[in-house]
């Protein structure tokens, strides 16, 4: 085996010989004051159970390393194994443990036998199965290290208090937008709800109804990302109760990049299909559809016919019900 070790082997060659160069050795150092005390053969069993037990891939596992060189230091039967056996029993699916440790190798430095329970109480709360559960931690396995009543009890207070039904609702956003839960309440997703009502004009069932169908938009940095993206919009000449209706039908309007999706989609409308601006606003999803492969081809399609719809009936649809609605089905 590769990683093994001869004779009296230092642990800095060992290294080397498993494709890590100084700058990183000394990297890893810097991370872990105990490496430089560490065995090389302690090292070479646990880098040699991660590959073959576990089943990390070489060059992935060698990245994990080098973010977290203190994984070298656990032993492999009293921490290693129970704590893999552990992860194991949560029915994930062949390759998902393996994919948890690489995205948080500090995974396995916390206690997850003594966490999941708890954890897996509070959940089963807000309607989420320990199916969901173990989907949820093998997705973000950062999870295990919050805590209950420090960050989920938190996140839970501030949906309920946006008007979120704390039986089954957020047990579904949670579930559908699992990194939400690494947000602090009060730096991100409170000041992004505050803008989507008082700048949006969303309120009651419409911003319930927007966090609902896409939990995303609470995580995104209003000055970065929300606000510039108002700008565009409201350059556009939409009206305030018009963004609001296109927030609320889609809601990734708000976080579409202005240079690559929103300002191209509305000069094609505007110049090339001779539209208005104003039909977006009853049909939103307009900006979900791809320029060149459905909005430039349909469009092109129309005109050679001589044909004439609303962009819904131009859009809602796949491309083999678009040929049937416009006697195409031969050009499919």
């Amino acid at each position: 085996m590769a990683s093994s070790v001869r004779g009296s082997k230092s642990l800095a060659q060992w290294l080397r010989e498993n494709g890590f160069d100084e700058e990183t050795v000394a990297r890893m150092s810097r991370r872990c004051k105990n490496l430089h005390s560490l065995d090389a053969g302690e090292a070479s069993g646990v880098w040699d159970y991660l590959l073959t037990s576990v089943k990390i891939e070489r060059r992935r596992l060698r990245h994990v390393v080098a973010k977290c060189p203190k994984v070298l230091t656990l032993p492999v039967d009293g921490k290693l194994v129970p704590t893999v056996q552990c992860l194991a029993t949560l029915q994930a699916k062949p390759g998902e443990v393996a994919q948890a440790i690489a995205k948080f190798p500090q995974i396995l430095f916390h206690s997850v036998e003594e966490k999941l329970c708890p954890l897996l109480a509070f959940f089963q709360t807000l309607g989420v199965s320990e199916k969901q559960l173990a989907k949820l931690l093998m997705v973000n396995p950062r999870l295990i290290s919050y805590s209950i009543e420090a960050k989920f009890s938190q996140m839970v207070d501030f949906l309920v208090g946006l008007g979120i039904d704390k039986e089954g609702m957020i047990g579904k956003i949670l579930t559908k937008e699992p990194y939400i839960m690494g947000y602090s309440v009060d730096k991100r997703l409170r000041p992004t709800a505050e803008f989507l009502k008082s700048e949006i004009g969303l309120q009651g069932s419409d911003l319930k109804r927007v966090i609902m169908s896409f939990p995303d938009i609470l995580s995104r940095d209003v000055d970065k990302i929300l606000r510039p993206n108002l700008a565009f919009l409201q350059s556009c000449s939409f009206s305030k109760g018009q963004v609001m209706a296109l927030v609320a039908g889609y809601p990734p309007v708000l976080i579409k990049s202005v240079k690559h999706c929103l300002e191209p989609r509305i000069k094609f409308l505007v110049e090339e299909m001779g539209r208005d601006m104003g039909e977006v606003v009853h049909y939103p999803q307009f900006f979900r559809h791809g320029l060149k492969r459905s909005l430039e081809y349909r469009h092109k399609v129309l005109k050679q016919n001589n044909s004439s719809c609303s962009l819904s009936e131009m859009l809602d649809c796949n491309q083999k019900k678009f040929a049937m609605k416009f006697g195409l089905v031969a050009a499919v």
